[in-house]
């Protein structure tokens, strides 16, 4: 019966974006400047001279124009344990950077007896150009406990307007975290930008890594952003199928494993969300999946269209998604047929957006509206 619903289900899930899901080239409401070819590139940000700070997964961080030159690499990046999905993660600029010059930056770091997990720095750029290195390497926040394995990391980064520090912990595989509150993996963390723990936490008083925890039972959250209302959403991918979106909020359940609108790798059934209703469930989801990887919610002002709305890279889809958000709810409304794995999107500063294709050969691509 399970695999019945989830063939009804991807019916609905496609009818939602009839009009718009897959779109070709001829169709797409931007053009597409390929601007530079990066290996294995993970996430990216501007600085605010218009350069990029694009991360290799191997543990490279580069400076880049955006005219594609690649200005310089990094010195100082702490070593990383790459393989499987780990590597060097996501990184961000500090609210403060035109003062402290402060970047913050995730990594999967290797621990005792052939176990790791990911872990969040912060560090001081010393330069926005050729001669950049990172000075002052702290690290503020580790996964707890560090497992085998080298999946399900999440590792994305993102502050609020009001400087807390926000970190979606992936649940490294590993599944029953994500509802175990002496872990903080499968959880969303916030903290103050030094890595101290906010006595207004909704878990605080209970000490340890359970202070640190926003929200639980999430899978592995590859995207986080805060919306034009100040409304802070994730994206994750489902097991087999059942990828989701989520309007995040402190204390809630999202639900991973005891539900889901996918079904385990091994063929398991997993109970959908509508038979927990004291969970609580996405916004969206997706059945077939669209293995989602970087996130933004669009607040510029070249693509007059677009404000408001979500961008989620697809990697099995190899797509980019659009996504309407509303007070309670979430749709697909459009679906851009790339031809190939999206890892990362950023907003410019000018409001174009920035997209990087995902592994060996990825593109840096700049789009902006057709005239």
């Amino acid at each position: 019966m399970k695999h019945v619903l989830l063939f009804v289900s991807a019916l609905l899930v496609a009818c939602s974006a009839a009009d718009s899901k897959g779109l070709g080239p001829d169709e797409w409401p931007f053009n597409v400047e390929v601007v530079a070819q990066i290996d294995e590139p993970w996430a990216m940000t501007f600085l605010p001279n218009g350069n990029l700070l694009i991360t290799r997964k191997p543990g490279e961080m580069l400076i880049v124009s955006p005219t594609g030159d690649t200005l310089g690499r990094v010195n100082g990046v702490p070593d990383v344990d790459y393989g499987g999905q780990g590597g060097l993660g996501d990184v961000i600029l500090s609210p403060d950077y035109a003062r402290s010059k402060r970047i913050y930056f995730s990594y999967a770091e290797a621990g005792d007896s052939d176990t790791r997990g990911a872990a969040v720095a912060t560090a001081l750029l010393s330069a926005d150009d050729a001669d950049a290195e990172l000075i002052d390497v702290q690290v503020i926040w580790r996964q707890v406990p560090k497992v085998s394995g080298r999946g399900h990391y999440g590792h994305r980064l993102v502050f609020s307007d009001d400087a807390y520090l926000f970190i979606s912990s992936g649940e490294r595989q590993k599944f029953d975290p994500s509802q175990d509150m002496q872990s903080n993996l499968g959880k969303i963390i916030r903290l103050h930008p030094d890595g101290e723990v906010p006595t207004d936490n909704p878990y605080y008083e209970r000490g340890g890594v359970t202070a640190e925890i926003w929200s639980l039972g999430h899978r592995n959250p590859l995207g986080i952003a805060f919306d034009t209302q100040g409304r802070l959403w994730n994206h994750e991918m489902g097991p087999r199928h059942g990828d989701e979106l989520n309007l995040v909020q402190p204390t809630k359940n999202y639900g991973y494993p005891l539900v889901s609108n996918g079904d385990h790798y091994s063929g398991k059934e997993i109970p959908d969300h509508d038979t927990r209703p004291d969970l609580e469930a996405p916004k969206a989801y997706w059945v077939p999946a669209i293995s989602p990887a970087g996130f933004i919610i669009y607040d510029g002002e070249m693509f007059e269209d677009f404000y408001g709305n979500g961008f989620i890279g697809g990697l099995s889809s190899e797509s980019l998604v659009r996504v309407r958000l509303g007070e309670d709810s979430a749709e697909e409304i459009e679906r851009y047929s790339m031809g190939k794995r999206i890892r990362e999107i950023e907003q410019g500063p000018d409001g174009s957006i920035w997209v990087l294709e995902d592994k060996s050969g990825a593109r840096l691509l700049k789009l902006t509206p057709k005239s």
